[in-house]
């Protein structure tokens, strides 16, 4: 008798074990399908309805115009050891990672501008600090040898004009250089660190201002006829003919966001508050040098975490960038452009919404809290009739 009993209590135990595993493997398929999903697939999904804008392109000597493929984004903000929780930066510096390296997959741009602030702590952060925050950066922004990257200094990454020191920028300029002339495929880039275009004097800020009048001189001799000025004593060869794109942290002038528009734009209760003058935007002084000295054909900001287009006096449009992080934006973004020495088009490019991932988890959550609540059983007698009824009609 008692072996009849031990023997009926095995045979209801393996059911209970199998039922146990199938649990547990359903479970652990919904869960790294979510990941995977989440995490890695969204990206590729999203960033694949992207495409480069068509530009007018002329011939020159029987062969195209070259066109230039530059992506731009901004305000990158990676978190530092005293204000970066762990949980932050492994969230937002993953997003920013996967769509970075997702992009360059996808799109194959030649060249990728940063416009500034690339770390949130860079104005106060140690020797030590600032080489792990630089460590990060490069394993998140990696890129093949023929893609150039470069970056403009932010308000973020020096510190505000009072904060900013001759160290910290050449602190910067060791790891990103400091060129701030830079033409590729006939297409003229002028890089301002726009934190020093203060207008008192400051050492920094004279240096600067001399270094884009040299640069202002340049782009005149690159327009006059060869052989008919002192443009032709110079070493160097000429830029190319072409109006120069301008990139800077801080945004021209503007008196707020009151005109701008679109879903990434600035929330609407924000866009009438009056900007300041040296700290949300530059100076009208310093905007009107620019614009006179370097009388660009685009420009490009950053700084607001939000997106806008302005149209300044002579013509020259402005597009200010949105940030590319999550801890900024709920949908950020970046632009492509595709450049001549003559045109350009510009495109914008979203990436993943966090809200949407954020969604997407918690709707996995509840399936899987459905999925052990109908393995034990305890769901209402309805819902779980309706459940059995589903999977007996999904067996034939």
């Amino acid at each position: 008798m008692a072996l009849v009993r031990w023997g009926l209590k095995r045979q209801n135990f393996h059911p209970l074990r199998r039922r146990r595993r199938a649990l547990l493997l359903k479970l652990t398929v919904v869960i790294i399908s979510v990941l995977l999903f989440c995490e890695y697939f969204i990206y590729y999904l999203v960033l694949f309805r992207c495409h480069w804008p068509e530009v007018k392109t002329l011939a020159h000597g029987g062969r195209q115009e070259p066109v230039l493929k530059a992506m731009f984004l901004a305000d990158t903000h990676l978190l530092g050891e005293i204000r970066g929780h762990w949980l932050d930066k492994l969230r937002r510096e993953w997003q920013m990672e996967r769509a970075f390296q997702t992009a360059l997959w996808l799109l194959q741009p030649e060249v990728v501008f940063i416009l500034g602030d690339i770390f949130d702590e860079g104005k106060w952060s140690s020797d030590q600090a600032w080489a792990d925050d630089v460590q990060r950066f490069q394993r998140m922004f990696r890129h093949d040898s023929h893609v150039q990257l470069k970056v403009v200094i932010g308000n973020h990454d020096v510190g505000f004009h009072y904060q900013m020191s001759k160290y910290r920028i050449k602190r910067f300029e060791k790891v990103f250089g400091s060129e701030r002339l830079l033409s590729l495929k006939g297409v003229n880039f002028v890089m301002v660190n726009s934190v020093a275009m203060e207008g008192d004097g400051c050492i920094i800020c004279s240096e600067e201002e001399a270094e884009l009048r040299e640069i202002s001189r340049k782009l005149n001799c690159s327009q006059e006829v060869p052989g008919s000025s002192q443009c032709d004593r110079e070493p160097e060869p000429r830029l190319p003919l072409s109006a120069p794109v301008l990139l800077q942290h801080y945004p021209l002038y503007r008196a707020s966001d009151a005109n701008c528009s679109g879903e990434d734009a600035a929330p609407p209760e924000e866009r009438n508050v009056p900007f300041e003058e040296k700290y949300d935007v530059l100076s009208r002084e310093a905007s009107q040098k620019l614009l006179w000295w370097l009388r660009p054909r685009l420009v490009l900001s950053g700084h607001t975490h939000s997106a806008c287009e302005v149209l300044h006096p002579g013509g020259a449009p402005e597009v200010s960038v949105p940030s590319f992080s999550w801890r900024n934006r709920n949908n950020p973004s970046f632009i492509m452009g595709s450049l001549t020495s003559r045109d350009y088009a510009l495109s914008k490019c979203y990436l993943p919404f966090e809200d949407t991932v954020l969604t997407m988890y918690g709707a996995a959550a509840g399936f899987l809290m459905i999925l052990i609540l109908v393995h034990f059983e305890h769901l209402p007698s309805p819902f779980l009739c309706g459940w059995k009824l589903c999977r007996l009609h999904m067996r034939r």
